[in-house]
């Protein structure tokens, strides 16, 4: 329920902002033309937003005979998820990164770059792809799959806001409620800062969740937690050939080797994300250390006091 409410919170903010940019573009003319895109807009994104974000990344299904290995990993993992088995994409990038896709856990995908699969133990690949079926066991990968359509489209036509700007289009501002230079110039700028924000509001949160639900898929937090370590020094030398309006839906940013991009970074630090992972364990860790030493100190308090006696005697 609670992400039914979000993606249509998300729908209608992403739904304001397209009928908006129509008004400024045409007034009400353009609002009206913008109103109808955005409706079927949202009906596209709801049953194809999938296809879109994978062919974006030319992904390929792949077979369990082409990728055994990956395929026993999400086989075993699905069924402790309690899961429908998911299909498998590989990405042909050297980058290593991966993403959960689709409108629902019976038409889930997941995908992973050729480069996380060089990289990685099956321990690492195995929270990776933990984390992914996190999202889908959680939901999270419609709401993901529709923010990354919207976004995109939000950034093409404040694209074509900057050209008719640039050109000197534009309606006056008297001129059925246009709002002329100065309205494309304004979308231009903040529209694209809007779709980011939301795009951060909605997959900031749900990284920790599918952090610590993947750990528990996994059976363990410390996969996952070297994963992410790997792929935060991997991903600053090499970063994604990524479209910015599907950031939020891969496991760490891809374009956290771009500095002015990682401004409006859709993920949370990855430091803190390793650092609650292990968290448990290392507190655990510390508890059993502490036992350990405890008894120690007994033992070698007997032991003096033993001694003693027999000095006593």
């Amino acid at each position: 329920m609670g992400n039914q409410i979000r993606t249509t919170i998300l729908l209608a903010v992403m739904t304001a902002l397209i009928v908006w940019i129509g008004q400024v573009f045409g007034g009400r003319q353009g609002m009206i033309i913008a109103l109808f895109l955005a409706a079927g807009m949202n009906f596209f994104s709801y049953w194809y937003s999938d296809k879109i974000v994978l062919r974006m990344y030319r992904a390929q299904e792949s077979t369990p005979q082409q990728a055994p290995e990956i395929y026993d990993i999400v086989q075993q993992l699905s069924v402790k998820a309690g899961l429908p088995m998911p299909k498998v994409y590989l990405i042909p990038q050297d980058s290593p990164n991966a993403f959960a896709t689709g409108r629902n856990p019976e038409h889930a995908v997941v995908a992973v770059t050729e480069g996380l699969l060089k990289i990685m133990d099956r321990q690492e690949v195995m929270g990776v792809l933990a984390h992914e079926l996190a999202h889908v066991k959680n939901r999270d990968i419609l709401i993901g799959s529709i923010a990354a359509t919207m976004a995109g489209a939000i950034m093409v036509m404040a694209s074509m806001a900057r050209w008719f700007a640039f050109f000197g289009g534009g309606r006056s501002d008297d001129d059925e409620g246009g709002a002329g230079m100065i309205g494309l110039i304004a979308v231009s700028i903040l529209a694209p800062i809007a779709a980011v924000v939301i795009q951060m509001a909605i997959s900031r949160s749900r990284e920790y969740l599918a952090d610590s639900t993947g750990a528990a898929f996994a059976g363990q937090p410390e996969g996952l937690a070297r994963a992410l370590e790997k792929l935060g020094s991997y991903s600053k030398k090499l970063p994604m050939q990524a479209n910015p309006s599907t950031a939020h839906m891969f496991i760490v940013n891809p374009l956290s080797g771009k500095r002015l991009m990682s401004l409006f970074s859709t993920h949370p630090p990855l430091e803190q994300r390793i650092a609650r992972l292990r968290g448990t364990s290392q507190t655990k860790q510390e508890a059993e250390t502490g036992a350990a030493e405890a008894a120690e100190g007994n033992q070698a308090r007997q032991r003096a006091k033993n001694m003693w006696d027999r000095l006593s005697d």
